[in-house]
């Protein structure tokens, strides 16, 4: 039996998939951004795009997917599939803050995280408290989330602007225009 979508999955595809390209744009041209909100106001993190990024172009039986995978690789293929019209629709992205890496893998389709990896947690010998480092544990899972939302909470203000997402479309435009035997664009101040 075929599977039933729901109303909005074309919606969230586009978004998604728009999302995860921004992000990807964000990483090599201005990877820093800052948390909102009282509990982390103005606090600096960064986000890149590591190892691995699948981007797929086309519709029914001319769907194309390319996926590229390599330690330190300026993910030339797959960027070349954005010059061709294939957009990102999963990526690991490495998120760090106060020299402490969080590793996500995200999906465009359904804005799932496939895999969170967060700080190791420090374990003494001693008689440490259990509850202390789940407590830990879980704190720096809330933090990994807080980063998500604050960088899609970025993205749907320029997004719902569209005054700002031109001007954002245009940038984004000219970094996949990029000489891609040069890999990656080095980040603006």
């Amino acid at each position: 039996m075929a599977e039933i979508g729901y109303i909005g999955e074309n919606t969230d595809l586009i978004l998604g998939q728009e999302f995860l390209t921004w992000l990807w744009f964000r990483s090599e041209t201005g990877n820093v951004f800052r948390m909102e909100g009282a509990e982390h106001s103005g606090e600096p993190f960064t986000v890149a795009m590591e190892q691995r990024i699948v981007v797929r172009g086309g519709e029914g039986e001319n769907q194309e997917t390319a996926t590229v995978v390599g330690s330190f690789s300026p993910l030339r293929e797959a960027r070349l599939g954005l010059l061709t019209g294939k957009q990102v629709v999963r990526c690991l992205v490495r998120l760090e803050k106060d020299g402490m890496d969080w590793q996500v893998s995200l999906k465009a389709e359904d804005f799932s995280i496939n895999s969170l990896r967060t700080p190791k947690v420090a374990r003494d010998d001693g008689d440490e408290d259990p509850e202390g480092l789940f407590l830990e544990k879980m704190y720096l899972i809330d933090l990994g989330l807080a980063m998500l939302d604050e960088m899609f909470r970025q993205f749907l203000a320029l997004r719902l602007a569209p005054a700002a997402w031109n001007k954002e479309a245009e940038a984004v435009a000219a970094w996949m225009q990029h000489d891609i035997s040069q890999g990656a664009m080095a980040p603006q101040a």
